[in-house]
């Protein structure tokens, strides 16, 4: 059993079955099977643009069969190719910010097991460029159908669609916007909301 994150080593392939074993407080993901550390708690900043999204996207999904989502929160996330649902040919369990699943059979006691349709993810000051890369390359394979990225210093969202299995930016929307969602025409973000402070 690991008890304590220095436990594990950056350089050795994990699965879900590992994950479930770990017994530390410190919180990382797993992307094609390489361990992420994540940054320490959210400043305020993040969480208040969370709480603000999340609760949007709760009043629009109340009576709706989607079910909206937040950190910590697990998505264990499929290779098509190498793996199956056993939990140790998982190699990808990320914890995004929000996400939105409309697939009930796809949730279970452990979190969600496939693509959720729509993936947000806010910029932290511990994201790496690569981390932030290898979430859109693998939130992309897996068929996630719409992700955004939020720029709290910027104030802006970026809004990618999937189409024909590749992400394509749908639009930069800033603060003073409210942001449409393509893939549920009757959901739009109030963004000046969303960024106050």
């Amino acid at each position: 059993m690991i008890t304590d994150i220095e436990q594990l080593s950056i350089d050795k392939v994990y699965s879900y079955a590992d994950y479930l074993t770990w017994r530390f407080e410190e919180r990382v993901e797993i992307i094609k099977g390489k361990l992420i550390r994540i940054s320490p708690a959210p400043n305020r900043r993040h969480q208040r643009i969370s709480f603000q999204i999340t609760s949007q996207l709760a009043r629009h999904f109340e009576n709706n069969p989607c079910e909206v989502y937040y950190a910590p929160f697990d998505v264990r996330l499929l290779d098509s190719k190498k793996s199956h649902k056993a939990d140790q040919e998982i190699y990808s369990v990320v914890q995004p910010d929000i996400c939105v699943i409309c697939d009930r059979s796809k949730l279970d006691d452990r979190g969600c097991l496939g693509a959720p349709d729509w993936i947000i993810e806010i910029i932290s000051r511990g994201n790496s460029k690569k981390e932030l890369d290898d979430k859109y390359r693998l939130y992309e394979a897996n068929g996630v159908r719409e992700y955004w990225i939020v720029h709290p210093n910027d104030q802006t969202i970026a809004a990618f669609e999937l189409h024909n299995d590749q992400y394509r930016l749908r639009r930069i929307y800033s603060s003073e916007e409210n942001a449409p969602v393509g893939i549920f025409k009757d959901l739009v973000l109030d963004l000046e909301a969303v960024f106050q402070d």
